[in-house]
């Protein structure tokens, strides 16, 4: 699977806000792999919630560079899983099916934090998201900072049980603003590992005020373009997450 051959037009479909920071083309010869990993991405982050639909086979293929008939088997696979499911239909496509509940949080944490280097990503995380926060401050347009804030506002807005993924999307947001691809694939890679983490973990409403001040505080420097500050603040919220994680896992 995942040939050379898998590789279709070079047109690319735009992928809408933070969905072209997971999408992107796939390399020579991993096509089904490598698409598997970029959708399940999509889910650990929460861009395609369940109950919603996938984008089409046809966005999907052209994102990623590959032969719907890999694109196919690589959902095939995820609906195996019983991840996904395939209706049919003028409003059918592939949808995300709701994550089972983990029967124990604690032993599912300390299951998922088997497959990752738990340090190496706060490390990596933090030193993403500060480079972001002061490359944004170095000066954003009128509707780069108008995105900003709206995604701040989605923030304070939302529900408990949508918080996170609010909060993913604000900082994916970031990550994309700071004009490296790189760096908002890197992160995109990264947060999706944190977010496993983090699902096992209770939502405390006291640290979710917290990290709203922070937001706030981060967007703000931004905005004045004061890098120095935008970077720190971020180091300070990066931080906090780091001790409420490794708090749940002493």
């Amino acid at each position: 699977m995942g040939a050379a051959g898998d590789a279709v037009g070079t047109a690319d479909v735009p992928a809408a806000g933070p969905l072209e920071s997971v999408l992107r083309p796939v390399r020579a010869g991993n096509g089904f792999e490598e698409a598997l990993e970029q959708i399940l991405q999509l889910l650990r982050l929460g861009l395609v919630r369940p109950g919603e639909r996938l984008p089409s086979e046809r966005e999907l293929s052209q994102q990623l560079r590959i032969s719907r008939v890999t694109l196919r088997e690589a959902l095939k696979a995820l609906q195996d899983e019983g991840m996904v499911e395939s209706r049919r239909g003028r409003y059918g496509g592939t949808f995300v099916l709701p994550r089972p509940a983990a029967p124990d949080g604690a032993v599912e944490l300390r299951r998922r934090i088997a497959a990752v280097d738990v340090e190496d990503t706060l490390r990596f995380r933090e030193v993403l998201e500060t480079g972001a926060a002061g490359l944004c401050a170095e000066g954003l347009r009128g509707e780069e900072e108008a995105r900003l804030r709206a995604a701040l506002d989605a923030t304070r807005g939302a529900r408990l049980e949508d918080y996170r993924r609010q909060d993913t999307l604000l900082h994916l947001t970031l990550a994309e603003l700071s004009g490296s691809r790189t760096l908002a694939a890197r992160y995109a890679a990264v947060r999706a590992a944190l977010n496993d983490l983090l699902d096992c973990i209770p939502l405390l409403v006291r640290n979710l005020e917290h990290s709203q001040r922070q937001h706030a505080a981060v967007v703000e420097a931004v905005l004045d373009r004061d890098a120095d500050a935008a970077r720190e603040m971020m180091r300070e919220h990066c931080g906090g997450t780091a001790a409420l994680l490794r708090g749940f896992l002493a």
